[in-house]
């Protein structure tokens, strides 16, 4: 098994609709006067100098499935009805995480319990968004080297505790991506951090168009 491929820095294009979404804005029908939007836009700033977008990524064989399990080279078992379904037609899988830091996060935790509420609100909601482009990023990346191979990566992508893929498997991924080696650690309840942090599967399909899992 390969060791996982660490991006020390992800420069991303700044996900503002979908910031003002998480917020509760809906683009053409949500009035912002220009006072509170200056003020939302400064804290988009600011959130985008305290992110350290970092990630890790790995693809393994799938060497034998069921309608329940998939079983991946190095002996890695993935349970999941789900899961399974999603990578039908998929010959390997990507397993990836990104991380947007530390900074980050001590930054909402202070402004949240009182230091500026507001901001800390803008701060977490940009965090969330720019950690889940991140991995899209990712996907891209792959996906400029797949197409060469006549590959391509599934557009969905499923990340433990969804549905039926137990959280615990987030300490299998925890260990196959060596996280730790971008500062993301992971509690005894299989959560990682910092909070803002994520990791999820795609499928790569070889030689086949992608068909919606």
């Amino acid at each position: 098994m390969q060791a996982p491929h660490f991006f020390y820095s992800i420069k991303i294009a700044t996900p503002r609709d979908a910031i003002y979404t998480r917020l509760g804005y809906k683009k053409g029908m949500t009035q912002i006067d220009s006072a509170l939007s200056d003020e939302i836009e400064r804290y988009i700033d600011e959130a985008l100098s305290l992110i350290d977008l970092r990630g890790s990524s790995l693809i393994l064989t799938i060497e034998d499935r069921s309608e329940t399990e998939i079983h991946l080279e190095g002996g890695v078992l993935l349970e999941s009805v789900s899961l399974a379904w999603m990578l039908v037609g998929s010959a390997e899988v990507l397993i990836m995480a990104a991380t947007a830091g530390e900074r980050i996060m001590s930054a909402i935790t202070a402004d949240v319990v009182g230091a500026n509420v507001t901001r800390g609100v803008v701060l977490d909601a940009a965090a969330s968004e720019v950690v889940d482009v991140a991995l899209d990023w990712i996907m891209a990346y792959y996906n400029q080297t797949l197409l060469r191979q006549r590959k391509t990566l599934t557009k969905r992508r499923f990340s433990a505790g969804y549905g039926d893929f137990a959280l615990e498997n987030q300490r299998l991924i925890y260990n196959l991506l060596m996280l730790e080696r971008i500062g993301v650690s992971i509690t005894a309840s299989c959560i990682l951090v910092p909070e803002k942090s994520v990791s999820a599967l795609a499928g790569i399909r070889g030689g086949e168009r992608e068909q919606e899992a």
